[in-house]
């Protein structure tokens, strides 16, 4: 019958229905039939922002120099500091005002040499009035309880060294000098309207986040984060994998390492060009007779090869580095007030002649009339004096430093 059609082809026609439907749905589905297919969709230009390599690459740096800046605080506190590997991930404004502690400390750093661009660190307020309290020779547990101009100037001295740390590693890494301004700490809540300038390119835009955990002994149990934009680093990442490259020949391989021609330098012997000594061929049973001497007149021993022998030429040790580090920490404690206390002499009475005491009453003291008196400061006995009265008031002309053992 002409026009009908075979079983095999509706079964054909059937199979094709069958298939155009269930593209159907899962069309509808990807374009908003369900939430999270919008969410996925929204996601995924920021998964574009940086390669795993190039994540990879930035959680490295990140690593290497925050490793150091670590090392650095720790001679700043005077306790163990231990940041563990940092992690990698992309934040918005809104991420940080939801997830961390309001208010907090922000300590912003801008590359002036080597790199282009700025960084924000992070840290929380009860952290950074730890750390201050430490650097001022605290115990890190009685801290004060606001945060004071004095408090975010520490901090911003001792980020200074700690990046400035840093810098001297990522220069290493990345093959270049790498300078940064001195750091601005501020106490920012992230509730409030941000104005400064510095942080507008965070406000608005998708950022690199890389949380490190911080420990400082048995006080801090924390994390600080390091804000990047991603331009930077994509930026440090180029650099990076630039300078980890390894040079090439004409043919696209690795040159093969030439003997050098570099003459040594002045005052150190020129190499002499060993000589070359020939013999007769010996098989194992010649040299095995050969008596010791052999072929020498008596009384002459075995002459030693010919031997280039040269003094060895050691560099000479540099000179230790003046205690700049130490200079700087006590610069940071000039404007801390102390309590001095002069102690003219001491006893010890019973309860019962102090309830005795009455005006008039004298007390024997355990120093003699002329001895010097002592000079205590926080409680530590630090020097000698004598007595003197300037116009109407007392004071005390120091004779001799105690020095601490």
């Amino acid at each position: 019958m002409d026009g009908m059609l075979s079983q095999e082809e509706i079964n054909a026609l059937l199979s094709g229905m069958d298939a155009g439907s269930a593209s159907d749905d899962a069309e509808e589905k990807d374009t908003g039939g369900q939430t999270g297919g919008a969410d996925m969709t929204a996601a995924q230009p920021e998964e574009e922002l940086l390669t795993p390599e190039e994540k990879d690459a930035i959680g490295e740096v990140a690593n290497i120099s925050m490793g150091t800046a670590a090392t650095t605080m720790s001679s700043l506190v005077n306790n163990v500091v231990d940041i563990t590997v940092p992690q990698v991930s992309f934040a918005r404004w809104d991420d940080l005002v939801t997830a961390y502690d309001r208010p907090c400390v922000f300590v912003q750093l801008s590359y002036i040499d080597g790199i282009d661009g700025n960084n924000v660190l992070i840290l929380k307020e009860q952290d950074v009035k730890i750390i201050t309290d430490l650097m001022m020779g605290g115990d890190g547990q009685n801290v004060a309880e606001e945060l004071t101009d004095l408090h975010l100037s520490a901090i911003s001295e001792a980020m200074n060294q700690m990046m400035g740390s840093s810098a001297t590693s990522l220069s290493q890494m990345l093959g270049r000098k790498i300078d940064i301004s001195p750091p601005v700490a501020s106490l920012i809540d992230l509730n409030e309207a941000i104005t400064d300038n510095g942080l507008s390119n965070f406000l608005t835009d998708t950022f690199v986040k890389v949380t490190f955990k911080m420990e400082v002994a048995d006080l801090i149990d924390s994390e600080i984060m390091q804000l990047y934009p991603v331009s930077l680093a994509k930026e440090i990442y180029n650099i990076f994998v630039g300078n980890m490259m390894p040079d090439s020949g004409s043919d696209g391989t690795a040159g093969a390492e030439e003997p050098s021609t570099t003459p040594p330098p002045v005052g150190q012997p020129q190499p002499q060009p060993q000589p070359q000594m020939q013999q007769a061929p010996m098989d194992a049973g010649m040299m095995g007779q050969m008596p010791y001497g052999y072929g020498m007149p008596p009384g002459q021993n075995v002459a030693a090869p010919n031997v280039n022998a040269q003094p060895v030429q050691f560099q000479p040790f540099a000179a230790m580095p003046n205690p700049i580090t130490q200079q700087e920490n006590i610069d940071l404690i000039m404007d801390v007030p102390l309590e001095v206390t002069v102690e003219l002499g001491k006893t010890k009475k019973s309860i019962k002649d102090i309830l005795e005491i009455a005006p008039g009453t004298i007390i024997e003291l355990d120093k003699l009339a002329g001895e010097p008196v002592d000079v205590i400061v926080n409680g530590k006995y630090v020097a000698k004096g004598e007595v003197v009265v300037i116009e109407e008031s007392f004071g005390v002309r120091v004779t001799d430093i105690i020095k601490q053992q």
